[in-house]
Order: structure tokens, then sequence, then C-alpha cells
């Protein structure tokens, strides 16, 4: 486990929140493997009924950890916590419900297409650079951004680079609901607990209605990540990562 992750409990809502607040919640592998063990145990205890995702006020996340993709862009191993963690998103049985303010780069943005409810601030922007980085889209997102955000929408935001503010997303469908910052934990929790007092097997078959077959998602998070893992060790990749480290340090 790792002190990054803060795991709580209040009634039957699960709450998972990213605390790495000096990195702005640039997650790491062992954030990845707590947050898949929370999703595991919360799902197979039967008093939770709700996982929410939150982050810290200004940072949900500022995407993968890069000292991490660079251990791999340069050979090292890149372990199986992401794609575990991927897994269990994927996978989850009980709803999920994020809260979002602030920087939402990458999986900070791809988690949320995962979301039953997402809430984010006036002050959130949404950005995948994924190709930007050299790399290609994760998290079943190249399958559920054109589902959930028409096709062109989603080539901006995946291919292009291109930022959707909270009412953006928004419109688009990516989020439920714009919040004011102060207000966000509020309204997402109190969402969660709304879902939790519904009745579980009735909210589990619609939920299930409705998301459809999970065998599409997690054989495009496969496929997506075969080519994610050997885009990494590309030199396109390590090129935009050490140009990306240049200019942290200048």
């Amino acid at each position: 486990m790792t002190e990054h992750i803060i795991v709580e409990r209040r009634g039957a809502v699960q709450i998972i929140r990213l605390n790495r607040r000096d990195k702005r919640n640039a997650i790491t592998r062992a954030m990845y493997a707590a947050m898949a063990e929370a999703l595991a145990v919360g799902d197979a205890d039967p008093e939770i009924r709700v996982h929410v995702f939150l982050g810290v006020p200004g940072a949900f996340s500022a995407g993968n950890d890069l000292t991490d993709f660079m251990e791999v862009a340069m050979g090292g191993e890149s372990g199986s916590e992401v794609w575990d963690f991927l897994a269990a998103l994927a996978k989850a049985e009980k709803p999920l419900v994020s809260g979002v303010d602030g920087i939402a780069v990458g999986i900070g943005t791809t988690l949320n297409l995962h979301c039953d409810l997402t809430f984010a601030t006036p002050s959130t922007v949404f950005r995948t650079p994924f190709v930007d980085l050299g790399l290609v889209p994760e998290a079943g997102s190249s399958l559920l951004a054109p589902a959930i955000l028409g096709y062109q929408r989603a080539f901006a935001l995946l291919a292009l680079g291109e930022g959707l503010t909270a009412r953006q997303a928004r419109d688009a469908g990516l989020i439920h609901a714009v919040v004011e910052e102060d207000q966000l934990e509020t309204e997402v929790l109190a969402a969660a607990a709304r879902i939790a007092d519904k009745p579980p097997e009735a909210l589990k078959i619609a939920r299930e209605l409705m998301r459809g077959p999970r065998d599409e998602i997690l054989a495009r998070i496969r496929h997506e990540g075969e080519h994610f893992k050997a885009r990494l060790k590309s030199d396109e990749a390590r090129a935009a990562f050490t140009a990306f480290m240049d200019r942290k340090k200048s």
C-alpha cells in the first residue's frame, strides 16, 4: 500500500482519494496497485455499495508518474500495476462516482469514462496528451470516448490533445454536472449516498443493462496496452519524455 492513496468508508460509500499533493497526484505504480486493491476489496464487501474517486484541491491527477514512464522507456520493467487497475476499473461491480477539481491529465481524464457519475469544478480542464508524448490512448478510451463524445470530439481530445473545460465536458456527456469548488465533495458524496440507498439488485441490473458486456472494453484495454508498452520504448516517446524533463529542469 502507499500513503498517496487514502481509502476510507462513510456508511456504504468507499472513498478512494489520490493524495500526492506535491506531485499534483501523478500516479505511481504503487498508487495503481492500491487503487486496484481498494476496488477489489470494496466489490467483495456487501456493505459497500458505491466507490468514489476524489483528488485534492486543484489536482485530480496530473496523469502517470513520468519517472515510471522514463524507467520503462529506458528499458526497465513496466510491471502489471497499471493494467491491473484498469481491469478492476472496467470490471467494477459497484457504481463509480468521481469528483474532479483542477488538473485532470491522461488517466486523470480517462478514469472518468468508466464512472457512472462525474462532477467537476469550473476550473477543471480534461486533457490527454498521449500522442504529444509519442504514446496512444489507454484505459479503453479509444473505444469509450468516441461512444460518449462522438468521433470528432474524441479525436480532438485523444489525438489532437485539445483540452475540455468542465462545461464543455458536461455538454459533451463526459461528466454529469459542474459544481463550485467548495461544494464538490458535498455534491459527490450526496450523490453517492443516494445511489447507496437504491435497491442494490435492481440498481446492479440497471447498471449492467446500460453498460453492456465488459468483454469488449477489456479487450480494448489489452490492445491499447500492447501498443502503449511498445510506444514507451519507441524513439518518439523517449525524445518526447526527454524534452519534457528538460523543460521541467529549465
